[in-house]
């Protein structure tokens, strides 16, 4: 197998783990979580979402999160924007990065967004270029890539255009989403097989969500095809409000414990990280599907 010898993981637990939970976690709260990720050796943490609260109203707090936590050297600080107005809110509390997101899939684009592929294009186009403006890098996510909720099988056909169209307008790197966690080793191969003939493997990251138990199945598999960049969630939070049955993401500790084990690098960690998951676990007060926390609680 061709491991790698470091992969980056990039943490999306304050924003894609904590948008769909019911309980509200404070301001105060996730700024202290924020902290504690930033204190893990995590070199990319994605915060918040300036999205219309009404629709995501778990992160209606996005600018006083982004401005109250403390920011550390050599940590990217990115927040998801939908729109330019989304943007704007993010550029004044100077976020590092932006990210932008759309769908494989017409129905869920159309659920997420409320808009076709083909009109998302030109908003996320006007973000992209005035994020460039402001001197923000732009990260790229696209959902439902190896299966969508409402239609089934998603054409690898539409993920290239899709991406291809996103990468044209500017952004750096393509997060390709299994939004429903339904991806099996061998389809991730095959997906990349293709994707891989038209973009260089240092620009696609893989974000798993592991509604089905495998989710680290599908890491070792994108690794063995050279991608190197990884979605997780500490605790294994998250889940998307518009694929109904999706669980959460990947947990962060499940994930650097397989890595850790492998003696593949990642500058991250473990007991920290722990700690971190078992603070938010305290908070949103469930027990989250992390295995290596619930293995840590046990020990406590």
């Amino acid at each position: 197998m061709n491991w790698p010898a470091r992969v980056t993981i990039k943490e999306v637990g304050p924003r894609d783990g904590l948008q769909n939970e019911k309980v509200f976690v404070s301001t105060e709260d996730k700024i202290a979580w924020i902290n504690q990720l930033s204190r893990t050796g995590i070199t990319s943490l994605e915060i918040t979402s300036f999205v219309n609260p009404k629709w995501i109203p778990a992160l209606a707090d996005a600018a006083e999160v982004a401005k109250g936590i403390e920011r550390m050297p050599g940590i990217t600080y990115s927040a998801l924007v939908p729109n330019r107005q989304g943007l704007e809110r993010a550029l004044e509390t100077d976020v590092d990065e932006v990210a932008v997101f759309m769908s494989a899939s017409e129905t869920h684009n159309q659920r997420n967004i409320n808009k076709s592929i083909n009109a998302t294009f030109p908003i996320l186009y006007e973000v992209v270029q005035a994020a460039h403006s402001a001197g923000k890098p732009v990260r790229g996510y696209v959902s439902t890539v190896f299966g969508c909720p409402y239609e089934g099988p998603i054409s690898i056909d539409e993920v290239i255009r899709v991406s291809e169209t996103l990468f044209e307008m500017g952004i750096g790197e393509l997060s390709l989403g299994d939004t429903i966690g339904i991806a099996n080793p061998k389809q991730v191969e095959d997906v990349l097989e293709m994707l891989l003939k038209r973009f260089d493997a240092e620009k696609l990251a893989l974000h798993f969500h592991d509604t089905r138990g495998t989710a680290l199945a599908n890491i070792l598999a994108s690794m063995n095809m050279g991608i190197t960049t990884f979605d997780a969630s500490v605790g294994g939070l998250g889940g998307c409000p518009y694929a109904p049955g999706a669980s959460g993401n990947v947990a962060s500790e499940d994930l650097l414990f397989m890595l850790d084990s492998m003696g593949i690098q990642t500058g991250i960690n473990q007991e920290k990280l722990l700690s971190a998951a078992r603070y938010i676990q305290e908070k949103i007060g469930r027990t989250l599907p992390s295995r290596n926390l619930q293995v840590s609680s046990s020990n406590v």
